[in-house]
């Protein structure tokens, strides 16, 4: 039997290149989607290219969807600093309804492919606060799938994994490790330069960095000089 198609959504970061050979772990056939949106850098794309490549994707897509032209978030909106000390609530690096918006783009491209599985690395424990990295959001999703989409009407709605959601950054990158992902040519640094190297002040840079220090593993990230 051919394997089942799955889409999952791919950043370049960390948790996502998990996901990936998460999915691939598990016998998917997988699509990647990478999402350029206005982002301050368009280095974590070229490691999503990278990733996709190393863990033998059918297939990369990259979409383009301008949230840069809503603002609001310090990702999209190089006038508002990314903060590099920890804060509290919702940091200004949460970027409007993006997740909505990259599933969205993952739901219709799974009909497409006639597939019924989307991944997303979101996780809900070492993360930034975000509103849509948490239980309540992926399963609302999925309820909206079943609603939006010819497959769901007819019986067969897409389901949403997010296989990340509760587990720490040191216990995402450990099951990484196993599955044989190499971290250094992933980049989740929030204002990574032109050469993919990390600021190492960010909040992405901080937890990734206490991830791999609890996970007993070399960081293998790229760091700007001092």
């Amino acid at each position: 039997m051919s394997a089942r198609p799955a889409v999952v959504l791919l950043s370049g970061g960390l948790d996502s290149a998990t996901t990936l050979a998460i999915a691939n772990s598990q016998g998917y056939a997988c699509y990647a989607l990478s999402v350029a949106y206005g982002q301050r850098h368009s280095a974590e794309l070229d490691a999503a290219a990278r990733v996709a490549a190393m863990l033998g994707a059918r297939e990369h897509r990259v979409m383009r969807v301008d949230l840069a032209g809503i603002g609001g978030s310090a990702l999209t909106d190089p006038s508002i600093p990314v903060p590099e000390t920890e804060t509290s609530g919702i940091p200004v690096t949460y970027v409007p309804a993006r997740n909505t918006m990259m599933l969205a783009l993952a739901l219709g491209w799974a009909e497409v492919l006639d597939a019924r599985d989307i991944f997303i690395g979101v996780n809900a424990v070492d993360y930034s606060g975000y509103p849509d990295c948490r239980p309540e959001f992926i399963a609302a999703f999925d309820a909206l799938a079943a609603k939006a989409t010819k497959a769901g009407v007819e019986g067969s709605p897409c389901r949403v994994h997010a296989p990340l959601i509760m587990l720490s950054k040191a216990e995402i990158i450990r099951e990484g490790a196993r599955l044989g992902v190499d971290y250094s040519v992933t980049v989740s640094c929030y204002q990574a330069d032109a050469e993919g190297r990390a600021c190492g002040r960010c909040d992405s840079c901080r937890l990734r960095r206490q991830g791999f220090s609890a996970a007993g593993l070399a960081d293998p990230t790229r760091y700007q000089p001092l």
